[in-house]
């Protein structure tokens, strides 16, 4: 099971958290992924940036995810991770 925490505190929320989770659950339903990802919210991840949203993935932490981003982070970090995740 691989663990995904998206940031949901105020400066995150600010910078658009409610719909960086909205999409990431949107992308785990249409891929049919609920029993590979676990996705959780923390009030502050301690690593705040200027722009987007901070994201735990497993162990580790990117930051300056937007709605916009969030598909190339997909493909280039989450969808890796989870292949990752079922190999073990």
């Amino acid at each position: 099971m691989l663990f995904i925490e998206i940031c949901v505190g105020s400066s995150c929320h600010l910078k658009g958290a409610p719909r960086v989770v909205e999409l990431l659950k949107e992308k785990i339903e249409k891929n049919h992924l609920e029993d590979d990802i676990m996705l959780t919210g923390a009030f502050c991840s301690g690593r705040c940036n200027r722009e987007g949203v901070t994201i735990t993935v497993g162990e580790e932490v990117y930051t300056g995810i937007t709605p916009e981003t969030l598909g190339e982070f997909w493909e280039k970090t989450v969808w890796p991770a989870v292949i990752k995740a079922r190999e073990v």
